[in-house]
């Protein structure tokens, strides 16, 4: 008989994965300055917001076709299962590179980040690259293993990271600092270019599909899921647009966009020293660490269970699709998502691009974006598929999720040419998902 992945994890542990993947204290010290400067203004807890309300849309028809789709592809399985085989082969294809280069983009950023905190301690100031390999080395290592190992690593990161943005917004309140609703301003969010400010308020979302990835490693996957997508994307919402809001007062809604574009990688930090103690500043950077560590390992592990059904299917070497006998964990589609990111690391180093201003933006931003195609096809997909057995109220949901995915989608790209710095490299990312997903539609014939 051949061995099973371990049926393990409950409401608690799937939740704990995707909030790990969204990493808090990731978003609030390094993607907030990132959405401030990139947008131009202060309008991120708004765009939030705005990302949480039509996630939550898109989590209707999301979570309702949870029972009909028994594979552990997410997106893929349910593009597959109402639009047909070859469509969502193309999707399998956009999410492989997607989340490859969002594992990517934050293997980079870590590196910096880890290098920072070593010199700041004392020690060495070790390369971006050598440390970005040493911390390949240990999520491979954590990965290779059974889920519930990483969900004990990533609990425990994610409760210190829930402290310390609490702390951080509480730090903010006692300060007596002006606290303005100008942030909640749609004039203010709708200032500069929003597309981009919109992309990367979506970044802080990105792995709440784990919910389905994790189906067959969930105790009973049809009431599990769908609890666990609305309390995650509930509580990063909430937690999100309250923090990016305490953030933009704390710095200063006048001054907000101009800190944030002079020293992003620590500006965030300097505010924790200001507002908390001197020492939080040195806190929060041990924690971004593990927290971008923590998203790293969640992204890594949606990537290998991808390559997992899609070994399982016959699309991809039927070897990935193979259950390690001890572990009972996709150990072999593991090694293969730590072997492409390893390598496409080295590579960016090679060409000796930047890793925050260069790899993890424009990585990240091209990776959103294809996650942004991915969910806009699945909420096509859930309509298609119901729309199929008659009318229903429920479907003015998801058909607004829906059109609010468009919407941002098509925001995203016309600003993508700011992010990529210039039109080639923007056509680059439209065409790279664009090949991918054709690659994948091309792909032989699998079983179901």
């Amino acid at each position: 008989m051949e061995p099973s992945l371990h049926r393990g994890l409950g409401v608690v542990g799937i939740v704990f994965m995707v909030l790990a993947a969204a990493a808090p204290i990731t978003v609030v010290a390094a993607n907030f300055p990132i959405v401030f400067m990139e947008s131009g203004s202060a309008g991120a807890p708004l765009m939030v917001l705005a990302a949480a309300v039509i996630l939550l849309l898109f989590s209707v028809g999301f979570t309702r076709m949870t029972p009909e789709v028994p594979d552990a592809g997410a997106f893929y399985s349910y593009v597959d299962r109402a639009l047909g085989r070859r469509m969502g082969l193309g999707t399998a294809g956009v999410a492989l590179l997607s989340y490859v280069l969002l594992t990517v983009s934050m293997t980079c950023y870590l590196g910096v980040q880890a290098g920072n905190l070593l010199a700041a301690l004392g020690g060495p100031h070790p390369p971006w690259w050598a440390v970005s390999a040493v911390m390949l080395a240990v999520v491979g290592g954590l990965g290779y293993r059974d889920i519930e190992l990483s969900a004990r690593v990533l609990g425990t990161v994610l409760v210190a990271e829930l402290l310390a943005v609490v702390a951080l917004d509480l730090g903010v309140l006692a300060s007596g600092r002006e606290l303005s609703a100008v942030p909640f301003s749609p004039a203010e969010a709708l200032h500069g270019a929003p597309g981009l400010g919109l992309l990367f308020a979506f970044l802080g979302f990105f792995g709440f599909e784990a919910t389905a990835v994790f189906r067959h490693e969930a105790r009973d996957p049809e009431r599990t899921i769908p609890r666990a997508t609305y309390a995650a994307v509930g509580l990063i919402g909430v937690l999100y647009a309250v923090s990016a809001w305490l953030v933009a007062s704390g710095l200063g809604v006048d001054s907000v966009v101009a800190a944030s574009a002079a020293d992003p990688e620590n500006v965030v930090l300097e505010l924790a020293g200001s507002v908390i103690a001197p020492v939080a500043a040195d806190v929060f950077r041990v924690l971004v660490v593990t927290s971008m560590f923590a998203c790293m390992l969640s992204f890594h592990n949606i990537v290998s269970r991808y390559l997992f059904t899609l070994g399982e299917r016959g699309v991809l070497p039927r070897a990935l699709g193979e259950v390690h006998p001890a572990h009972r964990a996709p150990s072999r589609a593991s090694a293969w998502a730590s072997a492409a990111t390893s390598a496409i690391v080295a590579a960016s180093a090679a060409l000796g691009l930047e890793p925050v201003t260069q790899i993890y933006t424009w990585y990240s931003g091209a990776g959103a974006v294809g996650v942004i195609v991915m969910m806009t096809l699945t909420c096509v997909a859930v309509l298609a598929f119901f729309g199929r057995r008659g009318p229903a109220a429920w479907l003015a949901a998801p058909a607004a999720g829906a059109a609010g995915l468009v919407a941002v989608l098509a925001i995203s790209v016309a600003n993508l040419p700011m992010l990529a710095g210039g039109v080639a490299p923007a056509v680059g990312c439209v065409v790279a998902l664009a090949a991918c997903f054709l690659a994948g539609a091309a792909a032989p014939a699998a079983r179901r």
